[in-house]
Formats: C-alpha cells, structure tokens, sequence
C-alpha cells in the first residue's frame, strides 16, 4: 500500500464555504496549537543554546535556529487552509509556552502574533488555495520576516550595524522557510496519510491505493 498526493494541493470546497469555520476546525486547531506550544517548551531550551552559540560565532548566525518558533502558523494555514488559522495557531502556542514558563514572558505572545501574522498574509496572497511545499516555505519565510521585524523594537536591533541585520534576517528566513515551511509541509503529510485529517482538504489531498 502506498500513498499518492492527488490533485494540486489547492483547496476544492466549492463557494464561501471554505472560510467559514467549523467546530471541528476550531478544536483541531487548538489541539495544534497546544501541541505546538509544547514543542516550543522543548525548543526554548535547544533552539537558544544553538542560537547563541551560532550568535557568538558570528552575530546574526543565531537566526538559523529560530525557525521551529515559526511552525505554529504554518501548521494551522496547512491543515485548516482557512483565515485566520495560522495566526491562531502560532498565538495560541506562544500562550501555552508564555504560562508553562519561559525566559520571555509576554513577549512569547508579541512574537507569536507577528510571526502568525507574517505566515497569515503568505496564505491570503494565495487566497487560501494553494498549499504546496512552495507555499509552505515562502509561509515559513514570511513568519521569519515577522519575527525579524518585531525585533528591530523588541529585542532594540535597529541599534545594531547594518551587517547584523542583513545576516540575521537572512538566516530567519531561510530558517524559516526550512525548519517552519519544509518541515511543517512533510508534518502535515505525514499526517494526512494516516488519515487522521481526513475531515479536511489537506488530508483529502492524500488518496491511498492498494
């Protein structure tokens, strides 16, 4: 037995209906995003010894290691492909990480928004219909442009040197586009041919043969 992806990875719901939310929509993507938030429990401790050791090496580098921060809004644009779920997603897991505890509080909520913001405005580009790998990764890339930017005043960057910023921005999008969009494309892949998506476009998108 084997899986084969059929169609194109657009969304096939006929009309409006496709952005109307359904109660299984809503719990699904809050699992996701408690999920996530779990994994970014696990993350806040590997993820920020990676980014500053890259950091230390060279400053900007530690941008290669933010990209599993990023995941969240992915996720939720990939498996509910409707609006407003990637920036669900990514805030919801921002929540969960800030009130379990982490090194930075609230702010774990500012960067969530911005970075579910940054994958939210990816996914209306392509009105909400198309999901492939592409689109998952220039997502990833648009969380990492998000974060970059809530830094210049969070984290006071516009205070560093040009050659920071260029460096860091660009290792927070390709980590982005890696870790958040690569990454969270084969998650949900790998899900959907389990079938346990299959009330949803992105696990219909996978058909299986005998």
């Amino acid at each position: 037995m084997h899986a084969t992806i059929t169609g194109s990875d657009r969304s096939t719901t006929p009309g409006t209906d496709r952005f109307r939310w359904r109660v299984v929509d809503i719990v699904v993507a809050s699992v996701i995003g408690v999920a996530t938030g779990l994994l970014f429990l696990i993350w806040n401790n590997i993820g920020y010894a990676w980014f500053s050791a890259a950091d230390a090496l060279t400053p900007g580098l530690g941008g290669i290691a933010v990209g599993i921060w990023l995941i969240g809004g992915v996720l939720g644009g990939l498996i509910i492909r409707k609006p407003g779920a990637a920036i669900y997603v990514e805030v919801l897991a921002a929540i969960v990480s800030a009130i379990v505890g982490n090194q930075w509080g609230i702010e774990t909520v500012y960067s969530g928004l911005a970075q579910g913001l940054g994958a939210e405005l990816v996914f209306a580009l392509f009105a909400y219909r198309h999901f492939g790998v592409l689109v998952a990764m220039l997502a990833g890339a648009g969380a990492g442009v998000g974060a970059w930017t809530l830094e210049l005043f969070l984290s006071a960057n516009l205070q560093k040197s040009a050659e920071f910023l260029a460096l860091y921005f660009t290792t927070v999008v390709v980590s982005g586009a890696v870790l958040a969009g690569l990454l969270g494309w084969l998650i949900v892949r790998g899900l959907a041919a389990t079938g346990a998506l299959s009330r949803f476009a992105s696990g219909q998108a996978v058909a299986k043969r005998v």
